[in-house]
């Protein structure tokens, strides 16, 4: 197995994408911790999903714009060896710019930037000792060609871009690849609220004609997790259908 006794922590890892990622290193032998916010029902959810492998499954709730949270889940972590760390929680709050108070702007940023943000800080004090580490960062294709109503959203994907170019020049030397997954439209449980009319909209819009898997989002993030990508750096790997 590729992942076999390697810790793996995966933010939102108990919805959508972060629950497929979830299961996918679980099947690969990973010791998979995943956090969440506070839907119980989903976390438990997992744990029934995960079966056998549920035995090397941690859930832990976290809300990753809050310091004091993230530092007591590293605290938790000490100096257990972490191999991977995948910043998949995010959040929406979708407006038109005139009509988008700061509250929402400001909740968008704190979760998908700055919870990046922490928990990446401790995921590279935790591998700098290793000299080894993969991080990455579910980011999305509004970061370069921008949605109506998504300017916090499009802002926080493009700063996650940013903070990982930036990142990897730091820690590249010591063994730690930082890299970005861009899923396009991904059929998870967030396109169930959405009209049909707009949902056929949207699936006209990609060169493929459907929408993705999301298996096929955590084959990405599991190939950029593996010693093959070993030298790969500071990229996004595109899984968007040809958006």
């Amino acid at each position: 197995m590729k992942f076999s006794n390697q810790r793996v922590i995966i933010s939102g890892g108990t919805r959508g994408l972060g629950r497929a990622a979830s299961l996918a290193f679980l099947s690969e032998g990973a010791l998979v911790q995943a956090t969440y916010r506070g839907n119980e029902e989903a976390a438990e959810e997992l744990r029934s999903l995960a079966g056998d492998n549920g035995e090397r499954l941690t859930l832990t709730r976290c809300d990753v714009s809050q310091e004091a949270e993230v530092q007591a889940l590293w605290d938790e972590i000490g100096d257990q060896p972490i191999s991977v760390l995948v910043n998949n929680a995010g959040i929406r709050r979708d407006a038109l710019m005139p009509l988008m108070n700061y509250a929402d702007w400001q909740a968008v940023l704190d979760t998908n930037l700055t919870g990046g943000y922490l928990m990446s800080r401790g995921a590279v004090k935790n591998m700098l000792a290793q000299r080894y580490g993969r991080i990455l960062f579910v980011t999305s294709p509004t970061s370069r060609i921008g949605f109506q109503g998504q300017t916090n959203y499009g802002a926080s994907k493009a700063g996650q871009i940013g903070l990982t170019r930036s990142l990897c020049k730091e820690v590249a030397s010591r063994g730690i690849t930082v890299n970005c997954v861009s899923p396009g439209f991904i059929a998870t449980e967030l396109l169930d609220d959405l009209p049909p009319e707009l949902i056929k909209e949207y699936k006209k819009s990609v060169p493929a004609r459907r929408f993705g898997k999301p298996e096929e989002v955590a084959a990405a993030l599991m190939f950029l997790a593996s010693a093959d990508a070993a030298y790969i750096n500071g990229t996004t790997l595109e899984v968007a259908g040809g958006i």
